[in-house]
């Protein structure tokens, strides 16, 4: 009996200390929340409303009336139109659609003659977007085709920078914002909790280091480690994958640097509030599972409801996996995708300051 009534004490214990630990209390109320919210709402396979460019050169009531049978699939939502082939593809490259609809001068006379309507300009990179828009080839427009018999297919596809639909050529350049995310924000999430635990705290306050300086300090070693995980990752993507990388590797180095800059700092951020190493690691898989699940690594954007497609571009994750499959696969540049760029900059210099005005009000 007084071996339960001690076991009882230690347990009543602990649940007290528990509860007035209120970032570990909410992190084992929120983790699980979110993510039943994520999968129950946020992810699905189901790709829907992708968005396209239609390349209309007939001119024609057919051309309009094939692009409106399209749009009513729902898997595609068209949100440009363009006047040429190439500038479709310079849309796919920027990253702007993930297809372009290209409808030829002789629409009127395929139709007749049972020949395909047009042809699906398609960004292969990603394999589940791919596999949606590969559905359209054979959509039913039998009402449109007066030719017997009907074409087999009634558009053409053409697959770019991944034609035989590797899963590796998509999911290794994603690695790189998955694995980042999660040792650069480790790496740096628990920077001024050991400090304080280890009782260097007082030390710092008394040198004349600025609050931002140290924050600056604390996240350049890291950049090389950073660095050096990308070398590995890419490094083995190419030679063991056959991933290619089709844009230059100048523009790969500075998007990387922007990631691991905006990354380093909210991992600061995170240290700034968290009390312990343990409270830091679990702020940490706060951040981390939705970075996996709504970055598009896993699932695609276009899939996403609306709100979690907001939560999803506050997350550096989501812009870097834009910028680099962009650059890797497509071999575009960071000036035509200068929104996502412009963001992790944002996003790093905003994170410094909030890092450092909070690490002036801990001293004081």
């Amino acid at each position: 009996m007084n071996s339960v009534n001690r076991i009882l004490a230690i347990v009543f214990k602990e649940l007290r200390q528990l509860s007035r630990d209120r970032i570990t209390f909410g992190m084992v109320v929120m983790i699980p929340l979110i993510q039943l919210l994520l999968f129950g709402f946020a992810i699905n396979t189901d790709v829907r409303n992708i968005p396209v460019a239609v390349v209309d050169q007939s001119q024609a009531t057919l051309g309009r009336v094939v692009t409106e049978s399209v749009k009513a699939t729902q898997v595609v939502r068209v949100t440009e139109t363009l006047a040429t082939v190439t500038e479709a593809e310079q849309a796919i490259a920027a990253g702007r659609v993930r297809a372009a609809l290209v409808l030829p001068y002789d629409l009127t006379q395929r139709a007749a003659q049972g020949r395909p309507l047009g042809q699906w300009l398609v960004d292969g990179s990603d394999t589940m977007i791919s596999a949606a828009l590969l559905q359209l080839q054979t959509m039913p427009l039998s009402d449109l085709i007066v030719s017997k018999p009907k074409p087999t297919n009634t558009f053409e596809v053409a697959l770019f920078y991944n034609p035989s639909r590797r899963s590796a050529v998509n999911i290794v350049p994603g690695l790189l914002g998955v694995i980042l995310t999660m040792t650069m924000i480790l790496f740096t999430s628990a920077a001024i909790v050991r400090e304080r635990e280890r009782g260097n705290l007082e030390l710092l306050i008394t040198t004349p280091v600025h609050s931002l300086e140290l924050m600056v300090a604390k996240i350049i070693p890291y950049i090389f480690i950073g660095l050096l995980q990308v070398a590995i990752i890419l490094g083995l993507g190419v030679w063991v994958f056959g991933v290619p990388i089709n844009g230059d590797l100048s523009q790969v180095l500075f998007a990387t640097l922007l990631f691991i800059s905006a990354s380093l700092t909210l991992g600061l951020v995170i240290s700034t509030i968290a009390t312990t190493q343990l409270q830091a690691m679990q702020m940490t898989v706060f951040v981390l599972l939705p970075s996996i699940l709504l970055s598009g690594f896993m699932f695609p954007y276009e899939a996403m409801p609306n709100a979690a497609q907001w939560i999803a571009e506050a997350l550096p994750a989501t812009h870097f996996m834009r910028l680099i499959r962009g650059v890797v696969l497509r071999g575009s540049d960071l000036g035509a995708m200068w929104q996502d760029s412009l963001w992790l900059a944002g996003f790093t210099v905003l994170g410094l300051m909030v890092a450092s005005l909070r690490f002036k009000k801990n001293l004081d």
